[in-house]
């Protein structure tokens, strides 16, 4: 992956903070857009404990677990964002956008029945993580971000706690080092 480039849809955004308590701390981000106009993505690694059938009960058969609302991000946190992977790469069914080959956005607001057999993969976000016009490229600079190619298990796997680890072993090098922070500063 070419990293000399400015980040890209499909890529991930690791965050280079281990503890401090903010939201992004240990944060990986799916990045969905970045453009003139902005930056927007959504936490993989932030699960909450309200099931979707609390909120979109129709969606709630759909989802891989675990079948909860991750935090996609502090902005819009009563919006939700839903990701998918197609079934057949072929297709594009109704209300699905492409993000990275056959990951992409599917709009809510599909009906359920035209949905239910063409995703491999769902899962929901309330919310998301945006960024104003340079500010991700003066972020990134300050190094608050590593890139890193994502994988499907990344976005859509069971295990959300130690992604960010996991993520950072595989990227290697400095960031390799950096998976071995412990939680406990104090312990490093």
């Amino acid at each position: 992956m070419n990293f000399s480039s400015s980040p890209h849809a499909g890529e991930l955004l690791v965050s280079s903070e281990a503890a401090g308590g903010g939201f992004f701390d240990q944060a990986v981000i799916f990045l969905l857009d970045n453009d003139e106009n902005g930056a927007i993505g959504v936490a993989l690694n932030k699960p909450s404990t309200t099931p979707v059938a609390e909120v979109l009960p129709a969606w709630a058969g759909e989802l891989n677990p675990p079948s909860v609302l991750f935090a996609g991000g502090p902005v819009a946190p009563n919006g939700a964002i839903c990701l998918a992977k197609v079934m057949d790469s072929g297709e594009e069914p109704p209300g699905w956008r492409p993000v990275l080959g056959d990951v992409g956005l599917l709009h809510l607001d599909t009906p359920v029945e035209i949905a239910a057999g063409a995703y491999s993969d769902v899962r929901v976000f309330a919310g998301y993580s945006g960024w104003d016009p340079g500010q991700l490229s003066d972020e990134l600079d300050r190094g608050v971000w590593l890139r890193a190619p994502a994988r499907d298990e990344d976005v859509f796997g069971a295990q959300a706690e130690g992604l960010w680890r996991r993520v950072l072993r595989r990227v290697g090098g400095d960031a390799g080092l950096l998976s071995g922070y412990a939680d406990k500063p104090a312990l490093n």
